[in-house]
């Protein structure tokens, strides 16, 4: 497999777990080509502690070769090192963090990249930049033509799709409603096909504390029964909704292939507490496949050689086990 990888905000610990996380990994069988820029990459492997890898330019993707600690380097060549400085949000950085992105994603589209696996980027940098997105999943988005984007987390055996994710807790418990469930279920039901994952069942989980007990502590879960038994009956497997306090345990245990969470901290907190840095986001329903490091730039370490690869590992591994099913999905 070829995977893309862009190496985040420069300013950021991006670059320094791409090193590490390619040095991590000894299979050598997928060829790993990093978007970013050459003198931010040579820098960060002089930080302390860093371990040694060998660097290839490439000018064409065809060029990439794998090999156990290679890192191919797409160089755009696209920050002033003059005015560069490790931990500061800075508008060039922001720009460049886009650029990476979007040039990952055009060679992603034209199918001369079997996954793209990205380092965190900076919001204040990227507004810095008046890059008109919030975000990693926004830029996809618009990028890819995708109008909804899933978002799935994994981290060992749970995975974990969001019904809401960045909007108030107040406006996510009324977007709990049967038709939103029905949709999701449906699409992100699609999604795990594509990985490859067509066995188990999806859990729904509650809202309220234990499901609402049947109305005594909220109506929400009367809606998602409903769905649930018109999902089952047009074929699909999923259950629900599942006690929040439960699901996420059972899922753990193989009970479920997958729970679809009803709101961002849901999902996160379970996921997160259980193993925050091998935590992982899959960006899905969009042409392209999408893994990535579920934590941000960590401005205040940038820079010391300190920065943990473990989260963006598993998010190569992640790339490299689903792109055979998702391409050929494609």
């Amino acid at each position: 497999m070829r995977i893309g990888i862009t190496i985040g905000d420069p300013a950021g610990i991006g670059p320094e777990i791409v090193i590490k996380a390619v040095a991590g990994i000894s299979s050598g069988d997928d060829a790993f080509v990093a978007f970013g820029d050459r003198k931010i990459i040579e820098r960060a492997m002089s930080y302390p502690g860093m371990p040694e890898i060998e660097l290839r330019c490439i000018s064409s993707l065809s060029e990439a070769v794998s090999a156990p600690g290679l890192l191919n380097i797409y160089d755009m060549d696209n920050i002033d090192i003059s005015s560069f400085r490790e931990g500061e949000e800075a508008a060039q950085c922001g720009r460049a963090a886009y650029e990476y992105i979007a040039e990952s994603i055009r060679y992603a589209m034209a199918g001369e990249l079997d996954a793209v696996c990205t380092a965190p980027i900076n919001k204040v940098a990227l507004h810095m930049a008046e890059v008109p997105y919030i975000g990693h999943t926004e830029i996809f988005a618009a990028l890819t033509g995708s109008s909804d984007p899933l978002t799935m987390f994994q981290v060992r055996a749970m995975r974990i799709f969001f019904l809401t994710r960045h909007v108030a807790l107040r406006k996510a418990c009324d977007m709990v409603t049967y038709e939103r469930i029905m949709d999701y279920v449906r699409r992100c039901t699609r999604a795990l096909w594509q990985l490859g994952i067509d066995e188990g069942t999806m859990a729904v989980a509650g809202l309220n504390p234990h499901s609402g007990d049947h109305g005594l502590f909220g109506n929400e879960e009367i809606g998602i029964e409903k769905a649930v038994r018109d999902l089952q009956a047009e074929g699909y497997k999923v259950t629900g909704p599942v006690s929040a306090d439960s699901v996420f345990h059972q899922a753990l245990q193989g009970r479920y292939n997958s729970v679809l969470s009803l709101y961002h901290d849901q999902g996160h907190i379970a996921a997160k507490t259980y193993d925050f840095d091998r935590t992982i986001s899959l960006t899905l329903g969009m042409p392209i496949l999408r893994t990535s490091v579920d934590h941000g730039t960590a401005m205040d370490i940038a820079g010391r050689g300190i920065a943990s690869e473990i989260g963006m590992i598993e998010a190569l591994k992640a790339a490299s086990e689903y792109a055979p099913a998702f391409r050929k999905e494609r």
